[in-house]
């Protein structure tokens, strides 16, 4: 995936690391030559993924519920050239059996944390610099039950391009997966298999994303000069189908 020098000389903060999505663009990063930061909320996670680079990390705690947390977060990190955030907390469920609390706990690591982080942070960031956050297809194709997830989604959408003009030159973008296996769908069990090839018939790619599809997309958003207030779409024409 990388000539191993993308990244050369370069510090990559990872707020998510401990997800399958945020382990393999850390492992990738690493490969690519940067020095990575793993930030998260639950450490063990964090240094299981940094046990799997090749290259220098560190470790540092973040819960983006927390406006305290990130605050004392960007005063640990220091100067860096990119961060990339997969943090998620769905909220799903039927409308009629949603709870405040759990939508609010969505909204805090999908919109608010991201608006939080760039407030803290884009002073930090090096010229050429840049920030990608997790967006998602629910916004583009909601579903019952996913109300809050489209929503939230949706409105990352839109923060990444007002961000875009408030921090700039700083560059801000996401990424917005369709289904990608990344173990989330696991807890269908012996569904997962039908579900997953249904997916694959429907969409235009006629296949289901991977975490590697992920990584790509986020490593084109960093090392892509010129790409700013984007939303990079890596469903398989999903959002289409």
């Amino acid at each position: 995936m990388s000539d191993g020098t993308l990244l050369q000389g370069q510090r990559l903060v990872v707020v998510g690391a401990g997800s399958r999505t945020g382990r393999e663009l850390a492992k990738a990063a690493s490969a690519a030559g940067a020095t990575l930061v793993l930030a998260g909320p639950d450490p063990r996670k964090l240094e299981w993924t940094a046990g799997e680079l090749s290259g220098p990390c560190e470790v540092l705690a973040l819960d983006l519920t927390d406006e305290r947390s990130i605050a004392e977060f960007a005063g640990r990190v220091g100067r860096f050239d990119h961060l990339v955030s997969t943090a998620a907390v769905p909220a799903n469920g039927p409308l009629k059996d949603l709870e405040l609390a759990d939508v609010q706990r969505a909204f805090s690591a999908k919109v608010i944390g991201p608006l939080l982080l760039a407030k803290h942070l884009a002073g930090q960031v090096s010229e050429r610099g840049s920030f990608t956050f997790f967006s998602g297809v629910a916004a583009w194709r909601p579903a019952p039950a996913r109300t809050v997830m489209a929503t939230t989604n949706g409105a990352l959408a839109f923060l990444v391009q007002a961000l875009a003009v408030e921090i700039a030159p700083v560059r801000v973008n996401a990424v917005s997966p369709g289904i990608v296996d990344t173990g989330s769908w696991d807890g269908l069990g012996a569904d997962k298999e039908a579900f997953l090839r249904g997916v694959a018939e429907r969409n235009p790619a006629r296949r289901v994303g991977s975490p590697q599809d992920l990584v790509k997309a986020v490593l084109y958003a960093i090392d892509n000069p010129y790409v700013t207030g984007t939303v990079l779409h890596v469903d398989g024409g999903g959002r289409l189908a």
